[in-house]
């Protein structure tokens, strides 16, 4: 063989290799049979589709405080030190669970490598988060929004969305560019209006550097200036077998030509099978979305249905 065609050939092949180390190590941060939230009385379900079929820009993280954390030992900690607040914070834990969802610019599986920069980054800080005040604050995502703002390119920029969901279907969240969940009432048979009010979005993560900050005089001051503090939504399943959808903008472009899928194609799936269950919804959606059309971007989507 030519030395130049063996030079090429060995190139390829060590690109395969690392292409290969690279989706193995992807895997390892894809939620994990058993890692989907248990709660009395709400039902979570979710997917992620990547576009390449392995792994892309989506990403989901489920935090269900009791599996995650040892909360029983941390309320005994904490009521040692004498810090109620804490303790009443961890016992709220019990009754919640956190969702992350984000979704990084880009369909490429090598766009994974952010994502899991975000993965670690946040399940880090939300175990100081625990430690200091017993719960996931808005301080944590000031954080992670200046350190990606620090760090990463302006084409490279992070959608996300963070909520957390109780036993008592209030769901409180924060969005950082990332599209507005949706609520399908079981009552009405449909997608309910959410008023402009209701949801509080910002900036995608990164883009502007957080205010107000301890080391704000450090920060990069771009000519539009920095990025408010973080508001947190709260939203209510307000009946029984009402469904809350998250998703990423995936689903949201998906389409057959001129013809969208959301909301209309979507809401009649969702009441075609809003009987199942949260992980059967969502499988239903992601066969009947492939069979619409083939994606062109990850499709990411989150279900959780109040019993």
């Amino acid at each position: 063989m030519h030395p130049i065609a063996s030079h090429i050939e060995g190139s390829i092949t060590g690109l395969s290799r690392e292409l290969l180390n690279f989706e193995e190590i992807a895997r390892g941060i894809v939620p994990r049979p058993g890692s989907t939230p248990s709660l009395a009385c709400m039902d979570v379900g979710g997917q992620i589709l990547p576009l390449n079929g392995i792994a892309g820009g989506d990403h989901l993280i489920y935090v269900d405080f009791k599996k995650r954390y040892d909360l029983d030992a941390r309320i005994r900690k904490a009521a040692d030190a004498g810090r109620p607040d804490i303790v009443s914070n961890l016992e709220d834990c019990q009754r919640k669970a956190g969702i992350a969802l984000i979704d990084v610019a880009g369909h490429h599986g090598t766009d994974a490598a952010l994502a899991a920069m975000f993965h670690q980054a946040f399940l880090m800080g939300a175990l100081y988060e625990l430690d200091i005040t017993g719960s996931i604050t808005r301080r944590l995502f000031e954080n992670l929004n200046q350190r990606f703002n620090r760090t990463s390119s302006a084409h490279k920029f992070i959608t996300m969305l963070y909520g957390e969901i109780s036993e008592d279907a209030t769901f409180r969240f924060l969005s950082a560019g990332h599209p507005s969940p949706a609520i399908f009432s079981a009552m009405h048979d449909r997608f309910m209006n959410v008023s402009a009010e209701s949801f509080t979005s910002f900036p995608p993560l990164g883009t502007f550097p957080s205010r107000n900050l301890v080391d704000q005089r450090h920060a990069t001051h771009g000519v539009l200036g920095f990025k408010d503090r973080y508001e947190v939504n709260e939203w209510t399943l307000m009946g029984s077998g009402d469904i809350l959808l998250l998703h990423s903008d995936g689903l949201l472009d998906h389409a057959r030509g001129n013809e969208p899928y959301f909301p209309g194609v979507l809401e009649e799936t969702i009441r075609s099978a809003k009987h199942l269950s949260a992980a059967d919804i969502v499988h239903t959606i992601i066969d009947d979305l492939r069979v619409f059309a083939d994606p062109l971007d990850d499709v990411s989507l989150v279900v959780i249905k109040r019993c």
